[in-house]
């Protein structure tokens, strides 16, 4: 890297940086911070032990996000600085200093662009996720399986929870049907793009003659809505059925119906939760992902409306990416036309790139 393209860079960096902060708005944020602080003295707001933490809640997503935007910004202008010092004494070792930072830098600001990006209103929620095989057996809900194991190594790799609210495992191998609940900050923001078919291409450990097969599985991700977000289901657009829960292998978790699957007559969403002994208690977390997934459905609707898009094209039954094991290894998002080789590692929980350049794609179109 010589003085022109550095020059370059930090101009490229800079115009970033402003239209950020034009996005961000630090004064404001610093501004909201404050009437928090002068809340939190008033010995009645800790009365309300809800309202608190709603406060709180708010408080803390707004500290990080601006601590983020102040480290960003610092690094932006030292580089400027630094560099025009460095360039009027024609200080070598210290412009040799700067270019070897650059990469550092612009992965800073790319952090930062990505942050801006999930300020959405549900972004920052909990996400719930379920993964439903396509037709093919054995062989489909193996590639389901794959997919949960790689979810779950992404929550694991940036510390978020992971619940499992329902599990029904194959006869054979993989699963039939799985339902998740990611906790962490920005777990919807981040994996709303994996709303979506994902097709799997590779030699199948279930086909004796070593045939290439195609698989297909389809993942949806709804926000976990807050309590004071109203959502009515009436009784009317409501069927309720219970069934025995089962663990792996078809072994029977308990001997009552304790499992329950709500079926929305009018959207056609169907929800199950067995992952408690109590028929109440899986009814109640039944009723929040129905909710959920019925709130993802109305940003969806008012989001196609906005960008003039027929409601017979919203929805997650399209092919967003594939994956190619054999004969060669490559995963591509049909979104980002963004080809990386590292299989493994993506089906390992390695996705932020992938889902990065998603967000970024989208928000350029």
């Amino acid at each position: 890297m010589d003085n022109y393209e550095y020059t370059e860079l930090l101009k490229n960096i800079t115009i970033k940086m402003q239209n950020i902060t034009g996005v961000v708005e630090p004064q404001k944020i610093k501004t909201r911070l404050q009437e928090i602080e002068e809340l939190e003295s008033d010995q009645d707001f800790w009365n309300d032990a809800t309202y608190a933490a709603k406060i709180q809640k708010e408080k803390t997503q707004l500290q990080r996000k601006l601590d983020k935007y102040e480290i960003a910004s610092d690094a932006v202008t030292d580089a400027f600085e630094l560099y025009e010092m460095a360039k009027e004494e024609n200080d070598e070792e210290s412009l040799n200093l700067l270019y070897g930072d650059a990469p550092k830098l612009e992965e800073q600001i790319r952090d930062m662009e990505i942050e801006v990006l999930l300020s959405g209103e549900s972004d920052a929620n909990n996400a719930i996720l379920s993964i439903h095989p396509g037709a093919g057996g054995t062989e489909s809900q193996d590639w389901a399986e794959m997919l949960l194991r790689m979810y779950k190594r992404w929550a694991e790799r940036r510390g978020f929870s992971v619940e499992v609210l329902d599990y029904q495992s194959g006869e054979e191998a993989g699963i039939k049907d799985v339902s998740i609940i990611i906790k962490g900050e920005n777990a919807y923001g981040y994996l709303k793009v994996e709303n979506g078919i994902h097709r799997l291409v590779r030699i199948s450990p279930f086909d004796s003659n070593s045939k290439r097969h195609t698989s297909f599985s389809s993942v949806m991700v709804s926000p976990e809505i807050d309590d004071d977000i109203n959502i009515v289901i009436e009784d009317k657009d409501l069927r309720i059925d219970t069934y025995r829960a089962s663990g792996a292998g078809g072994q029977h978790v308990n001997k009552t119906e304790s499992a329950i699957r709500l079926t929305h007559i009018e959207s056609g969403v169907i929800v199950q939760c067995q992952n408690d002994r109590s028929q109440h208690k899986n009814k109640a977390t039944a009723m929040k992902m129905l909710k959920s997934r019925l709130y993802e459905l109305e940003l969806e609707a008012q989001k196609a409306e906005k960008d003039g898009i027929s409601k017979s094209e919203i929805g997650w039954g399209h092919q967003i990416r594939s994956y190619v094991m054999q004969p060669y290894q490559q995963v591509k998002d049909t979104r980002s036309n963004e080809a990386l080789s590292n299989i493994s590692a993506i089906l390992d929980g390695d996705i932020d790139k992938m889902i990065e350049g998603v967000l970024i794609a989208q928000n350029r179109s």
